[in-house]
């Protein structure tokens, strides 16, 4: 129970609900289920906590791992005691723990180990006391050439040398050390001689300094990368003038020549070993602090592109543009299948041009095409120009975020769907169907590759890929799926299921028709019934036998719906269609043991729109006409722009001249802002201010503050003060340069 203890209080939970959700977890349940349909038992813990809670425990579990580790190996070197067991276990920290055990860790010979085996250490026992002025006289004693002690200062030597690994080594002093680097600490980054000129993208650190607990994760990250390809020194500096004191504080007893030797030792093993020790694990700690906020800025920015409003079922042509290889066209039915493909080339001619004017209507015509989707690339805006100009009577032209579509028309999966068609015909599939339902075609691909992140390339990758999965899986939980069209991909990510059993039901599908009911998941072949439990709830099924499988009521709920619909003397469907009829059922009295009001007012919910998705409706949008390229922006234009990506210094709009633009974390709001997931999310429409158009650089500067005039910064030949920071007024303008590389 001490863990759950722990995490009820880190949390601030009750240790039943702790206790409950780990158990659940450890059963296998996965977290959309535990959050969605185990209410009662766990307090109605949602996925976050349910997320914190299974992090939080693995955490625990391998801090004890690691503590049997440690007992195994002291005990195993014959130094076991029941204190040091106590110590050990008490540990709260891997941190803490590791201080206690590298005393006992085993080690490459050093200075320390040598000169204990030339018998110094009653030398070191003895200076440590400093209960004597008699220094030499003591030291003498362990002359011996025989060992390699062949002078009174190589006694001395050695015994300082055990005793500077003894004070590095020291719990306590390290965790007052770290507390001290922690708190005290300065990042110090400059340009490694003579490639100035190279790493012109690290300028703004080429002589820089800043607080280590005050450096947020964007900078620690490029200041990291500048190290990594070998463009920056990086180095993590306190003053002795702090930690030397710190450490005399716990050795210096007394003011006699002994007390000297140990303050001559606490030097060297400040300096030698516990000042490269500390920076090493500083810089771990710090690491992850910054891949921590990294991963968080991914996550979030991923779970709102996946859960952009879809068009919806439509009959689309999609156009993936191009300017000398043309324009790949395709046309797709409302389900997304591809009904005909062919490449236009609006870009190379006036002849061309009619060619391609002939093509897409008769495309249009022929399919009743209700939407034309563009990709966002090379020649996007002049396509869309191209394509507006047809005027189209009733169909909707829609700009397409084209990020990964690449990347997804040469993975495997492309190849399975569209094994007689190339890259370009599958690229354009993508672009339409991601405007049908973005995150039934964005989750074929790696979420890596979708643009979204803040040094996504740099953090690390396993953590990456935990996050990114519990993002995927919650957004697809949280929509739904449609069980007789949902490609394996998207029903791996339900919850229970996996790619074995995705494949299993795709399989299923192919050989026996379309599922008639979710009761008949359980013919799948390998698909029992742990895995019904957790998935079921979550597919649909249109026009099924059972209408509440089309909902999200879990069929382990079926009977009680049926029991309220009997008790009301009408049919279940009667209750999904007459809100009326729904109003005189009187929810307390089927409370149960088992069912309380939350899972109550859920199937309530249900019966009233039941399999609402819970995305926002689609919204058209059109950027300005006649702005097409950077070289048409001025200083001063309000613009209409998408949000393409957020970091934690601001956020990214494409205003459709092939650059997005950086709205600086100062300019999102007239108010004081912290986090810009506060004021903006991906994918949504915002109204912009140019402030800056550095066409040599292709860097645009952009506002949100709803001031009738936005000041366009003023640009510093020296912005840096002494301290070697970035005076704050040029702060956005700086890191919208820096950004703009780092995407």
């Amino acid at each position: 129970m001490l863990h759950e203890i722990i995490i009820s209080k880190e949390l601030a939970l009750t240790t039943k609900q702790v206790s409950i959700a780990i158990a659940l977890l450890d059963e296998g349940a996965t977290i959309p289920f535990i959050s969605r349909y185990r209410k009662e038992l766990t307090g109605s813990l949602d996925e976050v906590q349910v997320t914190s809670i299974r992090d939080r425990i693995q955490q625990l579990r391998d801090l004890d791992k690691r503590k049997d580790a440690v007992l195994k190996s002291i005990t195993d070197q014959g130094k076991f005691t029941s204190e040091l067991e106590e110590q050990v276990r008490s540990a709260e920290t891997m941190s803490a723990l590791e201080d206690i055990y590298l005393p006992y860790k085993p080690k490459r010979k050093t200075r320390a180990s040598t000169a204990r085996e030339k018998g110094l250490q009653p030398l070191a026992d003895f200076l440590l006391e400093q209960t004597s002025h008699e220094v030499d006289d003591q030291a003498k004693n362990f002359i011996n050439v025989e060992k390699g002690v062949s002078s009174l200062e190589e006694a001395l030597a050695g015994a300082r040398d055990i005793i500077a690994e003894t004070v590095a080594e020291d719990a306590e002093v390290r965790a007052r050390t770290r507390r001290e680097f922690l708190e005290k600490g300065i990042f110090v980054s400059r340009v490694i001689p003579g490639k100035e000129e190279a790493a012109l993208k690290y300028k703004d650190y080429y002589e820089w300094s800043e607080s280590l607990k005050e450096a947020p994760s964007h900078r620690v990250l490029a200041m990291r990368r500048g190290e990594k390809e070998e463009f920056l020194y990086l180095d993590i500096e306190v003053s002795e003038d702090c930690m030397l004191p710190l450490i005399d504080s716990l050795y210096i007893k007394e003011n006699n020549e002994a007390a000297k030797q140990v303050r001559l030792a606490i030097i060297d093993g400040y300096k030698r070993l516990l000042k490269p020790s500390m920076e090493t694990e500083i810089r771990v700690l710090t690491r992850q602090k910054a891949d921590e906020d990294a991963i968080k800025v991914f996550a979030d920015n991923v779970r709102q592109l996946l859960l952009a409003a879809p068009l919806g079922q439509r009959r689309l042509l999609a156009i993936d543009p191009g300017f000398r290889t043309g324009c790949k066209t395709v046309v797709l039915d409302a389900q997304g299948n591809l009904l005909e493909n062919t490449a236009i080339f609006p870009h190379t001619g006036a002849g061309a041009a009619a060619e391609a004017e002939k093509t897409v209507k008769y495309l249009v015509s022929k399919y009743d095409v209700e939407a034309i989707a563009i990709g966002n690339g090379t020649a996007g805006r002049e396509t869309e120009d191209f394509v507006r100009k047809l005027e189209l009577k009733n169909v909707m032209l829609v700009m397409v975020n084209e990020s990964g579509a690449s990347i997804y028309s040469a993975s495997e999966t492309a190849r399975e769907e569209f094994p007689d068609h190339d890259i370009t015909v599958r690229g354009a599939v993508s672009i339409g169907r991601r405007l049908m339902d973005p995150l039934a075609e964005l989750v074929k691909i790696d979420p890596k590759s979708i643009g979204v992140g803040q040094y996504q390339h740099d953090v690390d990758q396993h953590k990456l890929q935990s996050a990114l999965d519990d993002t995927v899986m919650s957004c697809v939980n949280a929509v739904g799926v449609e069980l007789n069209t949902a490609s394996k991909q998207i029903l791996s990510y339900i919850s229970g299921l996996g790619p074995s059993l995705a494949q299993q039901i795709v399989n299923y599908r192919k050989e026996n028709g379309p599922f008639s009911s979710r009761r008949e998941l359980k013919k799948v072949p390998r698909l029992g019934d742990k895995a019904f439990e957790q998935a079921a709830g979550f597919l649909r099924i249109r026009n099924a036998n059972h209408p509440l499988d089309a909902s999200a009521v879990h069929p382990e709920r079926y009977a009680l719906v049926e029991q309220m619909a009997k008790d009301l003397g009408v049919e279940v469907s009667d209750l999904m269609k007459d809100e009326k009829v729904r109003k005189r059922i009187n929810l307390k009295a089927y409370i149960t043991d088992e069912v309380g009001l939350p899972t109550l007012n859920d199937i309530l919910m249900e019966l009233t729109k039941p399999g609402l998705d819970p995305r926002e409706q689609f919204e058209t949008f059109s950027f300005t006409d006649g702005v097409n390229r950077i070289s048409d922006l001025r200083t001063g234009m309000k613009l209409p722009g998408i949000v393409t990506n957020i970091t934690n210094f601001g956020a990214f709009v494409d205003i459709g001249v092939h650059q997005d633009g950086l709205v600086h974390l100062s300019q999102l709001s007239n108010r004081f802002v912290s986090d810009p997931h506060e004021i903006v999310k991906v994918q949504q429409h915002v109204m912009v201010t140019v402030t800056e158009v550095d066409e040599k650089r292709n860097r645009i500067g952009l506002s949100m503050k709803t001031t009738e005039e936005v000041v366009p910064r003023k640009k510093n030949e020296n912005p840096r003060g002494n301290s070697g920071k970035i005076q704050e007024a040029d702060m956005g303008a700086k890191l919208a340069a820096l950004a703009s590389k780092f995407k």
